[in-house]
């Protein structure tokens, strides 16, 4: 396992020491995360150099000479030196880390160039941990293949979140990268998401009620995802904790396809029913998201050791529930 430093606060729990894999695919790393490590926690690094606490902001000050210059180093420096800090605080607990690439791309370059160093941070210190670029994409061709190029070579990221609406040709360029990992959009976790998600379609193929137009449109997705996209098993789907019983619904229609679950803490989705809805047949399978909840639960200078004891709560509580709820 990578190694540890020492956050502002000396951390006080014990560490989970698990050996690191030999390489493979993203997808086979975080089963062993989910295997080995015991856990379905993911953070979500939604930095937001304003919500750093003010010592982290204020300790970033440089001699260049022009404002523009030190704005943005103050503002690329403060936030890797955040995230670092939570990952080294939470990474024994994680099966997954994912930045959301809006927090990162609101300041330029300088929001670019730390969502980079962040993603290399991990690698180099927390191998056996994946990263998901939160980034929604989807695009035609020429345009997708330059999306996956910035997702997976540019940033370095080892799984990636898209938007099916342009279909499987539009995706083709991140499915075809065997070693990383897609999640689709199936069901998310905003109050508007039944808006079209919902929509009444008729049941593909193989789908229960097949020739009838009985089915919602996010069950079409997810037939469409295991059952088409996945040729090279490294599909999932992304399915919000506000709507635990669509969920169920999803996981009956898939199988053992990873599930990646935003919405658990400051979005109001509830955590029992989302691992009750939400496990495979070996009690794994999903990657539930939580960022605010953890990364701001202290804005003082012991926000690293509130973080773990944020993300160490809800581990524990996702490993209680698991072993209720084990299929």
């Amino acid at each position: 396992m990578g190694h540890s430093t020492k956050s502002p606060e000396e951390h006080t729990e014990p560490r989970i020491t698990v050996p690191p894999p030999s390489g493979g695919t993203c997808l086979e790393r975080l089963r062993a995360r989910w295997q080995n490590a015991g856990t379905l926690l993911c953070v979500g690094l939604d930095s937001n150099f304003d919500r750093l606490p003010p010592p982290v902001r204020r300790n970033h000050t440089t001699l260049l000479a022009f404002e523009d210059d030190r704005q943005g180093a103050q503002i690329e420096g403060a936030l890797v030196t955040f995230n670092e800090a939570i990952i080294d605080a939470t990474a024994d607990l994680v099966c997954a880390f994912k930045p959301n690439s809006a927090f990162y791309e609101a300041y330029g370059p300088p929001g670019l160039r730390a969502l980079v160093r962040t993603i290399a941070y991990i690698h180099a210190r927390y191998p056996e941990v994946p990263v998901i670029l939160d980034a929604k994409r989807g695009d035609i061709g020429s345009t997708s293949r330059a999306y996956a190029r910035a997702a997976f070579d540019a940033f370095g990221a080892d799984a990636v979140t898209l938007h099916p609406y342009l279909g499987h040709e539009a995706l083709k360029a991140f499915l075809e990268r065997a070693d990383r990992l897609s999640f689709i959009l199936c069901r998310t976790s905003n109050p508007g998401a039944g808006e079209l998600q919902e929509l009444r379609v008729r049941a593909g193929d193989g789908m229960p009620g097949a020739g009838s137009d009985s089915g919602p449109l996010y069950l079409t997705v997810a037939h469409q995802v295991a059952s088409e996209w996945n040729v090279h098993g490294n599909c999932g789907l992304v399915v919000g904790a506000t709507y635990p019983e669509e969920l169920r619904r999803v996981r009956a229609q898939v199988g053992r396809l990873p599930i990646l679950v935003p919405g658990v803490g400051a979005q109001g989705g509830d955590l029992e029913a989302t691992v009750r809805a939400g496990v495979d047949a070996d009690g794994q399978g999903l990657v539930i998201s939580v960022s605010r909840a953890v990364i701001y639960a202290s804005d003082g200078l012991d926000f690293a050791a509130a973080a773990r004891r944020e993300a160490l709560r809800l581990w524990r509580e996702i490993k209680d529930l698991r072993q209720v709820h084990q299929p």
